[in-house]
């Protein structure tokens, strides 16, 4: 009999893959998005706010405000579906919904409640210890920084920009489509992996959970919520079986 063992990461990332969406709608999906770009703006301001109160009251009583996290799950959930749409996946010609509740869209995100987090942790976890994970996630995504010189009293500031491999995967992926009317499923997993690391150290960063990121890139659709651990493989089982009903049947 096959056992099996559970993942260990809180925060689960599916997205649907749709081997044949439009040729060309990705064109356009920078101006379809602009309606949720602009919610979300504020949204995740108001997530900003509310991971601070949550913060504090972590660190006097170990636990994450239940409303709040509900909150700060659902704005990341919206900002996932969003993402898949648009240049983070291409994933789906699927328009995503304006709400933070689960639905039946192709993406989805969600992050399992935890009844205790760390008092103290909550005070090192998104700086210090997710350094590593930033640094990872700056050469998935791409990363802006300020390089200041003292050539006035003011200071000076030159701005650049490093290349995204998410960004690049996507564009590719984008102009096959565009050509042969298919999504590479190969390209799909790999991308969907990176943003599920991405997403991950989010959901870390935010203070939803003490679990540690794994360093793991999970592709496809979901991450197996089940693993199959060790056993003998279903071929020798069900022979095993057979061999069994055999020796206890009836000679014709």
């Amino acid at each position: 009999m096959t056992t099996t063992t559970t993942r260990d990461f809180p925060a689960s990332l599916t997205g649907r893959y749709e081997p044949s969406p439009s040729r060309g709608l990705w064109l356009v999906k920078w101006l379809l998005v602009i309606p949720h770009l602009i919610v979300l703006f504020f949204l995740l301001i108001a997530v900003s706010v509310t991971t601070i109160i949550s913060g504090f009251a972590i660190l006097f009583s170990g636990r994450y405000p239940r409303s709040l996290f509900d909150f700060a799950v659902g704005v990341l959930r919206w900002g996932w579906r969003v993402a898949f749409y648009s240049y983070s996946a291409l994933g789906t010609d699927e328009y995503p919904p304006f709400t933070l509740q689960r639905t039946n869209y192709p993406a989805d995100f969600d992050v399992v409640y935890p009844e205790h987090l760390s008092q103290g942790l909550v005070l090192v976890k998104w700086w210090l210890l997710a350094i590593p994970h930033y640094i990872i996630v700056g050469a998935i995504t791409g990363s802006t920084w300020t390089v200041w010189s003292g050539g006035t009293d003011a200071g000076e500031s030159s701005r650049g920009a490093s290349a995204s491999l998410l960004g690049a995967l996507v564009i590719v992926s984008a102009f096959i489509l565009l050509f042969t009317g298919s999504y590479p499923r190969a390209m799909f997993d790999f991308i969907m992996g990176l943003n599920r690391w991405v997403w991950r150290v989010i959901a870390y960063a935010t203070l939803l959970t003490d679990v540690y990121p794994p360093f793991r890139l999970d592709t496809g659709e979901r991450e197996s919520s089940i693993a199959p651990a060790e056993g003998p493989p279903p071929d020798a089982v069900a022979a095993g079986t057979q061999g069994e009903v055999d020796e206890g049947s009836e000679p014709a």
